[in-house]
């Protein structure tokens, strides 16, 4: 079991902190709370960590600046929210990151910038530069364009994947609960706080609450699905309240606060991390039991054999997810045949492929260094 102390070791964190903090739970942007993180920002800082802050409170924001009174739903309302409340959010961070001289950058991103290959690279080649040079990336969704086709989902999946990109060893998410609880403490009161899991551990799952503020997209639910991404690349999850006292210098000088996700999987390759932030996918296989069995507990390449149905429009290349019979999500991976072929190929001998196509491009329709286990 991984000791609380071993955080004092770790030197790049991703710090996501949500709209409810943020703007005080939707009464303009709290300032003065944010100062305070920037000050624990700043003692990591000093202490030799790098920081990387991924910061909701944008639509938040602009809904306050444009006098709204509650959370429009209307796409293109929520896009000029964001908009203008970008503004203040970056402008806010970097004077208050300048009175100790520490300059900030901001980072929109998209889940289509996370899909592309070489936007992904760029990605991180930029944030590590930004990193070397004593720059603070202040990062959030770029929600002014993100439409639900191409939209990451919240900001906790955001930190997630974020961790993966730089490599960071901690990811610490600040919202307004202690952390995980044995059930929903908002409606049980005999609700227990967990102080340490294991990511793999199917329970924490049941025991997240579904549901959100009326400010932000996500609930513990997101946040523990956050803790289970980043763990692909060997991060810790932190989960705890952000108007605890000095929070994130007590956390990391190894003090029970929160919750701690300890990633107990093996970490991925950094393509296979890559292919674990594919959010978005063109279609799907559904796969026997012997198939399952294959890739779960073998490793095994997917093969046409183990296909019964094919839904969705793909190409080659796209990203498709693998299902059970039951429709729950076993992996997702890059296809090598499209929709078209690959019904053709469902349920069939890999020896049969050039016969019924007229040619072979690979053997397998999902190769196993293409696919990930979900």
């Amino acid at each position: 079991m991984m000791q609380r102390s071993q955080l004092q070791l770790s030197r790049r964190w991703v710090v996501k902190i949500g709209s409810a903090l943020l703007t005080n739970d939707g009464q303009g942007l709290n300032r003065e709370a944010m100062a305070g993180w920037v000050k624990q920002m700043v003692a990591l800082r000093k202490a030799g960590v790098e920081i990387v802050l991924v910061s909701s409170g944008a639509v938040a924001e602009g809904i306050k600046r444009l006098g709204w009174t509650s959370r429009p739903k209307e796409l293109p309302a929520l896009q000029a929210a964001a908009a203008v409340g970008q503004m203040g959010l970056a402008q806010a961070w970097e004077s208050l990151f300048a009175t100790d001289g520490i300059m900030t950058a901001q980072v929109l991103l998209t889940h289509e910038d996370l899909s592309s290959r070489h936007r992904y690279l760029n990605a991180r080649s930029t944030l590590n530069f930004l990193l070397a040079q004593g720059v603070i990336p202040v990062i959030n969704e770029n929600d002014t364009v993100a439409t639900d086709e191409i939209r990451l989902g919240d900001n906790d999946t955001l930190g997630a994947l974020v961790a993966n990109l730089v490599g960071a060893e901690v990811l610490a998410i600040l919202t307004d609960q202690q952390g995980l609880y044995t059930a929903d403490p908002r409606s049980n009161p005999d609700a227990q706080l967990l102080h340490q899991v294991k990511v793999s551990d199917p329970a924490i799952v049941d025991m997240a609450s579904p549901n959100g503020g009326a400010l932000g997209r996500g609930g513990m639910a997101t946040k523990v699905r956050a803790a289970q991404r980043a763990a692909r690349s060997g991060s810790v999850t932190l989960i705890a309240a952000g108007r605890e006292a000095n929070v994130l210098v007590r956390l990391r000088e190894g003090e029970v606060l929160g919750t701690l996700f300890e990633p107990d999987v093996e970490p991925m390759s950094a393509r296979k991390q890559w292919l674990g932030s594919q959010l978005q996918s063109r279609g799907s296989l559904t796969l026997d039991a012997g198939a399952v069995a294959a890739l779960r507990e073998q490793g095994k390449s997917l093969l046409p054999v183990g296909v019964v149905d094919v839904q969705g429009l793909f190409e080659r290349g796209d990203v498709v997810v693998c299902i059970d019979a039951q429709g729950q999500e076993v992996a997702r991976g890059l296809v090598n045949y499209d929709a078209v072929e690959s019904n053709l190929l469902k349920g069939q001998p890999t020896s049969a492929i050039e016969a019924l196509l007229g040619y072979i491009e690979e053997e397998s329709l999902i190769h196993r260094d293409n696919l990930v286990l979900s």
